[in-house]
Formats: C-alpha cells, sequence, structure tokens
C-alpha cells in the first residue's frame, strides 16, 4: 500500500497528500475497512515530516474519508449512520467538528428571534376540546391567508416543510409515477421518492430558475408532480423572477393535452429571501400545493410548515393526518402566531433577512476579487464552481473548513450518469460573520484544486 500511496502523490503537502488518498478511495484503489499505513511510514515513503501527513490524515478525517482508532491505526471509513436516508446520509458527513463548518445548511443560530415573550402566550396544560377540533387555530389561518402570495382556497398546518412535500407527494402519486425535480435539487426530495418507487425527471435551473423548454419537454414523460423551489433554492440559492414563473405557468397550460401534473413548491426561505414571493397558484391555484417553512427563519427545530392548495387536495392531506398524528400541537401553532405578530420577533426576523443578504454580497465581492465569477445567492447557500469536487472538499478541509458536496444534489436517478462539469460545491454563506476577504482566497485556491 507504501507504494501505491507514494505514486499516487503528486504534491508532498498536507493537501497533495490528501487529495491523493482521496482519489484512491473514490477509485477504489482502498475500500472501507482498509487499514493505512502509519504516519512515520507514509512520512519515510515520501521523505516528509510526520507533521505533514499527520495534516493530511486531519484533514481526510475532518470530510469522514479516514477515522482513527488510536494505536490501532487509521482506517478508511464506511458510508454514514444506516438510519440516514442515502440522500440525505450524504449531507450529513462525518461529523468531525471544523473551525469553519460551512455544510450544514442551517440558519446562524444568533439570528433567530427570541422565543421568551412567545412562550408565555403558551397555555400551561397540553389539553384540547377535542379530538376533532379545527387542526388550525383561527388567528393563524387568518394570518397566514394574508400574508399568502395568492389567494389560496384551504390551509393547513404540519411539521415542517418535508413533512408537507412528503404528505403531499403520497397523496399524489403511485408505485412507477415519475415526478419533475430540479436539477440540482435537495437531496431529501429524492430520498422521498425513491421511497415511493417514483422515477424523478430532472430539469435544470438556470439564474431564474427552472427551464421553461426542458419542462416543457419532461411534460411528454406524463409526469404526476413537479416539485420546485420558487425563493432561495437550496442549494444555488436562485429565486425566480415574475417572469419566470408566468413562463412556467404558461408552458403548463399549454401542455394539458400532455399532462396534468400538481406543482408542489416548496417555499423553504421565505420570510429571509430578499425576493418577493412568486407562486405558480397564482395562474394554477387548482393544480398547486404551496409550502412555507419557518425552519430557516424561526428555528429548524420548531418542526412546523403551512400547507395551502385547492380543497380537495389539502382536505385528503388533512383526513390522512387524521389517522396518524392527528393535528400539529396548536401550542407550537401559538408559538408561531406569535413570532409571526408580534414587533420584536418580526424586527428579528427582518434584520435576520438583511444581514444574510450582506453576507452573501460580501462573499460573493470577495470571490470575484479573488478570481472566482460568481453573483450574490438569496437566502443562506450559493453554488460554488470547482475543477473538482473532491479535491476541493480534502483542500478545504486541511484549512479547517467543511463545506457539502455538489454530487449530493444532482438529481440524475442513476448513479452510473457522469458528473456534471464542473463540479460544485454547496456552500452555506450565511454561516460567515466575518473575515470574508480569506475565506474567499481559500474557497478560490481549493476552485481550482485537481
Amino acid at each position: 500500500m507504501l507504494e501505491l500511496i507514494a505514486d499516487a502523490v503528486e504534491h508532498r503537502t498536507p493537501e497533495g497528500i490528501a487529495a491523493a488518498i482521496s482519489r484512491l478511495i473514490r477509485s477504489g484503489s482502498l475500500g472501507a475497512g482498509d487499514r493505512l499505513p502509519t504516519v512515520r511510514d507514509v512520512a519515510s515513503t515520501l521523505g516528509v515530516s510526520p507533521a505533514t501527513v499527520s495534516n493530511a490524515w486531519q484533514a481526510l478525517s475532518g470530510v469522514g474519508l479516514i477515522t482513527s482508532r488510536g494505536r490501532a491505526g487509521s482506517y478508511v471509513l464506511q458510508a454514514s449512520a444506516s438510519w440516514m436516508p442515502p440522500h440525505f446520509g450524504e449531507l450529513a458527513g462525518s461529523h468531525v467538528v471544523a473551525r469553519l463548518d460551512l455544510s450544514t445548511g442551517t440558519p446562524d443560530p444568533e439570528l433567530l428571534p427570541d422565543l421568551a415573550a412567545a412562550l408565555t402566550k403558551v397555555p400551561t396544560r397540553a389539553d384540547t376540546a377535542s379530538y376533532l377540533s379545527a387542526p388550525v387555530l383561527p388567528e393563524l389561518d387568518l394570518h397566514l391567508r394574508a400574508s399568502w402570495p395568492y389567494p389560496v382556497a384551504a390551509l393547513t398546518i404540519v411539521d415542517g416543510a418535508l413533512d408537507a412535500i412528503s404528505r403531499s407527494l403520497e397523496s399524489l402519486v403511485r408505485f412507477g409515477d415519475r415526478v419533475v425535480v430540479e436539477n440540482p435539487g435537495f437531496p431529501p426530495f429524492f430520498d422521498l421518492l425513491d421511497h415511493l418507487g417514483v422515477e424523478r425527471i430532472p430539469v435544470d435551473i438556470d439564474r431564474e430558475g427552472l427551464r421553461p423548454d426542458q419542462l416543457a419537454r419532461a411534460l411528454r414523460l406524463n409526469p404526476a408532480a413537479i416539485i420546485l423551489q420558487p425563493r432561495a433554492h437550496n442549494p444555488t440559492g436562485v429565486s425566480m423572477s415574475s417572469e419566470r414563473v408566468r413562463e412556467l405557468a404558461r408552458v403548463l397550460r399549454a401542455n394539458t393535452h400532455l399532462s396534468d401534473p400538481v406543482v408542489i413548491e416548496d417555499d423553504h426561505s421565505g420570510e429571509i429571501s430578499s425576493s418577493p414571493a412568486h407562486s405558480l397558484g397564482t395562474w394554477l391555484p387548482q393544480r398547486t400545493l404551496h409550502v412555507r417553512s419557518y425552519a430557516k427563519s424561526h428555528g429548524p427545530d420548531l418542526r412546523i410548515a403551512a400547507l395551502g392548495g385547492p380543497e380537495q387536495l389539502i382536505d385528503r392531506i388533512v383526513a390522512r393526518r387524521m389517522i396518524g398524528p392527528g393535528w400539529t400541537s396548536r401550542m407550537l401553532q401559538t408559538i408561531l402566531y406569535e413570532l409571526l405578530t408580534a414587533s420584536a420577533s418580526l424586527d428579528a426576523v427582518h434584520d435576520a433577512r438583511r444581514i444574510y443578504q450582506a453576507r452573501q454580497r460580501e462573499l460573493s465581492e470577495a470571490l470575484v476579487a479573488a478570481g472566482v465569477s460568481h453573483s450574490p445567492s438569496d437566502g443562506i447557500n450559493t453554488w460554488l464552481p470547482v475543477a473538482d469536487e473532491k479535491s476541493a472538499i480534502v483542500a478545504l478541509a486541511a484549512s479547517g473548513i467543511r463545506v457539502a458536496a455538489g454530487s449530493s444534489f444532482i438529481a440524475s436517478p442513476s448513479a452510473a450518469a457522469p458528473s456534471p462539469s464542473p463540479h460544485f460545491l454547496r456552500v452555506t454563506a450565511g454561516r460567515v460573520t466575518d473575515d470574508f476577504t480569506p475565506l474567499a482566497a481559500l474557497l478560490a485556491a481549493a476552485s481550482r484544486v485537481t
């Protein structure tokens, strides 16, 4: 194995050694469970210091490619935890603490509103008058309707955006159906569709969202549904323009003789998005299910989202939940209502929106100054082109920075499909609070590593 490693190393730096081991692992030359040579043996073979090899090992461990077992040595790591759905698991990474973790896709906890005032409004007993009471608090229903992007027939509350997407898909699709997804898209959507036995139809996105020409071709395959993200798209940070939404509506109307799919919109970052709310529901209200999540703006652990659409679809989802969880806790609904109406929390979310927008702009400007072609993204994530995904991840790990692999977001249903060129990384820019210039320099350098 020492000879194999020596032949693979092109640059005898921590980054170069780590990149070589990474290539050997992904090519299959080194398999899960293989024991690596000792740091001292590799250092002797390469003619470098043990500290150089140790730093390379730390970088590989930081991205979850190897693990140390103390005196027993270092080993190529197995895949992530078996309880994690496969595409979701790719996002989970190694859970190794990094100096700066930009892989999470989660909001800055310092920018979430304080719950203290809202908690004082929660009843002191978890009681309800009846198991058959309306599943949504009347005052919350009225508030949501007033802020919805179009007049909506029916609304309900569910346990987060993914719960809304899952409930919607389960009511719409059957085994063997096809569903249009964005490419790149959100990996948990792929897990949901795989679980349901549904075929994915990838449609590329550009700087304005889903491409109408590709959607028109996809409709010939008679999809049952279309899943899209109208704002702060994960992973790219793209938000749809009003012109693009209108054009997509025209495509869908013009192709009703081919297909009549339901559009499921995941507006997961609406409250912190710097873009206005646009929805296909404005033109196609009988074919649109619109999801508004409050995880990014008010806290992921609230596990709460609103789902709106035509009565016949929402009623079907509500009826199915009645023989499952029943409803989303009205105590949580009370907290959400207070957060959406109290001036202090409104100010906090407004400030968060402004700060995220400023962070995206500062990082983008620093990337451009470092020689990377880039435009500011919306929300908390941005999409960075790189020459080689694995090498870039390892190079950043050597500097104590974690990012998410772009290949996890590619929507092709075939694992054998060619990787996109150039490769990409998803960077949670919203978690960057300062030092934009040195970070951009490291990202730019990593983007060029092959």
